[in-house]
């Protein structure tokens, strides 16, 4: 394909990306009030645990607007995620070797279950953060706050607990294509604890013990999962080196 062919290519796969988007955000606008209820039951059980006054509160008048306006676009990009990854990757597999393909459609395939079960997580962890770093109050003062701000919140911790699960692939497919082996891997096990420690400690609150396991084991298992399947790779390519020299030898 000339550049012009590939620049047309281009536009028809972002015509039909963005088409999906706006049918996926129109979508969401109507759906975007049950997304709301779901995110307004941990402030409302802060009434039922703490005995204070909550609510979520719009500093301006086009507050509410501009957050269900938000929230619209953000359902539209996951609903429509299908569509414009497909797009994404029909653009660029053409100019991919047959193994690279395969590589690629495996950590797809597997990114997006490992995904969905981390922002599941983080899902799980958003009441338990809410009415623990609300507990700092007094039980005099009332818990006033921001929806833009709960939003923005909510949605990176969700989204940070769901890409912090699809990390473990990159290090598969590191180790796939020859740039990471096994062994550095396993032998950086320790960095590997120091590492998702912190990043636990900073998507959940530094207090909150329990938040930070329940995030941390199924990230660790995740780490050495990886590591198992950098092993079994490794395994497999280092017999088939070794038997074409079998193979002389017994020709010999």
């Amino acid at each position: 394909m000339t550049l012009a062919q590939h620049f047309a290519e281009l536009r028809r796969r972002l015509y039909w990306a963005a088409l999906a988007l706006v049918v996926g955000s129109a979508a969401g606008w109507f759906v975007s009030d049950v997304v709301m209820d779901a995110l307004r039951v941990p402030v409302m059980q802060i009434t039922q645990t703490q005995g204070r006054t909550a609510a979520l509160n719009y500093d301006s008048i086009t507050g509410a607007f501009d957050l269900k306006m938000q929230m619209a676009l953000t359902i539209g990009v996951v609903v429509s995620s299908p569509v414009w990854l497909y797009q994404l990757w029909a653009f660029f597999v053409p100019g991919l070797t047959r193994r690279e393909r395969r590589y690629a459609f495996g950590f797809f395939f597997s990114a997006v279950p490992l995904f969905a079960v981390g922002v599941v997580s983080g899902w799980l962890l958003v009441p338990h953060i809410v009415t623990l770093l609300t507990g700092f109050a007094s039980n005099q003062d009332s818990a006033i706050i921001g929806a833009k701000t709960y939003f923005d919140f909510v949605m990176k911790l969700v989204i940070a607990v769901g890409i912090a699960f699809v990390l473990p692939l990159f290090l598969v497919l590191l180790n796939f294509v020859g740039v990471l082996s096994a062994k550095s891997i396993l032998s950086s096990w320790r960095v590997a604890l120091i590492v998702i420690a912190i990043f636990c400690a900073i998507a959940t609150p530094a207090a909150d013990v329990l938040s930070m396991f329940l995030l941390a084991a199924p990230m660790v298992s995740l780490y050495f999962g990886a590591a198992g399947v950098a092993v079994l790779h490794d395994k497999r390519l280092k017999r088939a080196e070794l038997q074409p020299t079998f193979s002389a030898g017994t020709i010999a």
